[in-house]
């Protein structure tokens, strides 16, 4: 299957200029966003549950893009205090069953077998309709297996990163393709990252567990998501190698695997100190034993970032310092 890792967490507050009545009605930490996110945010959330005295958060899998949507409709208890997000990350791998033989393949692979269309083999420079079935006609080295990915929707962060690392990565080695980056950008994009339609990938939304389900049931496929759904189902499934590289915990950490990319998380700054707790929250889930070397969460999947970049994060969340651009 193809999955998604990522090799660090981004905190960031969101300055807003509303207030939020301190008469809240609500006592509890609201957290929306990416599915890949969703299980260290969980395990965060319970621990802090546990040990501050206050409510767990109630943290919803919702995927990046929904995440977002219902995060910046606005400030006051009917909005969510925190997203979690895909977005500016996300790393891809490739991944399938353990019931069938490790894969390899690179970039430029998974373009020529996803792609909705792909530069014309005899080598005119024009596009023509993906006319691959299988593995085989996209790579001689590559089984005779139908091609068939299981992934996120448009709406996941997941998705973008796959498309911007993995797809976009091996739709770039084409030379009049990556020129076009310049001269039409609209076009670059559009031809590097759109995903056929016609079966090949399949959409199961955002349910990462779904995914690992179906490739049990059908071990020839493919499927997109995060590292830790990897590391936590590694007696089902394995990593494929992407340009001759495991998707390993220390080749994902020196950035030697291709697509990989950080997680982030978002932080309403109107809703801290009126929602009991967010601030709490931060330093639980910016602490060492969350996301140091040996915390609790690299045994969930997480790849923590080097410490001085995990000191100067922590530091802006103690200060509260707001998101300066996007």
């Amino acid at each position: 299957m193809i999955r998604l890792k990522y090799t660090m967490l981004f905190i960031l507050s969101v300055a807003v200029t509303a207030t939020v009545s301190a008469a809240s009605g609500r006592n509890y930490i609201s957290i929306v966003g990416s599915s890949t996110v969703y299980p260290f945010a969980t395990v965060v959330a319970e621990r802090f549950g546990r040990s501050s005295g206050m409510k767990t958060p109630k943290v919803e899998a919702t995927g990046s893009g929904g995440g977002m949507k219902l995060f910046c409709a606005g400030v006051g208890v009917e909005h969510p205090d925190i997203t979690n997000s895909s977005r500016r990350m996300k790393a891809s791998e490739m991944a399938n069953s353990k019931q069938s033989p490790q894969a390899s393949m690179s970039r430029k692979d998974i373009y020529l077998a996803l792609a909705k269309e792909i530069p014309d083999p005899n080598g005119a420079e024009k596009l023509i309709p993906n006319p691959h079935k299988t593995w085989k006609d996209v790579h001689p080295s590559l089984p005779a297996n139908k091609i068939e990915v299981l992934g996120p929707p448009p709406t996941s962060g997941t998705r973008d990163a796959f498309v911007e690392l993995a797809m976009e990565g091996g739709c770039k080695q084409f030379d009049w393709i990556e020129a076009l980056k310049k001269q039409d950008k609209k076009r670059y994009k559009s031809i590097c990252h759109t995903i056929r339609e016609d079966g090949a990938f399949i959409e199961a939304g955002e349910n990462d567990n779904l995914i690992v389900q179906k490739l049990e049931a059908n071990p020839k496929a493919f499927g997109v998501f995060g590292f830790s759904f990897l590391d936590q189902n590694a007696d089902k499934t394995q990593g494929s190698l992407v340009d001759n590289q495991e998707p390993t915990f220390e080749n994902i950490a020196d950035g030697s695997y291709p697509v990989s990319r950080p997680l982030y998380f978002y932080v309403k700054k109107a809703h801290v100190g009126v929602i009991p707790g967010v601030k709490d929250f931060l330093a639980e889930f910016t602490s060492d034993k969350a996301w140091g070397d040996e915390g609790y969460l690299s045994d969930k999947g997480l790849i923590p970032m080097p410490e001085q970049e995990r000191q100067k994060f922590n530091s802006d969340v103690r200060a509260l310092n707001v998101l300066s651009s996007l």
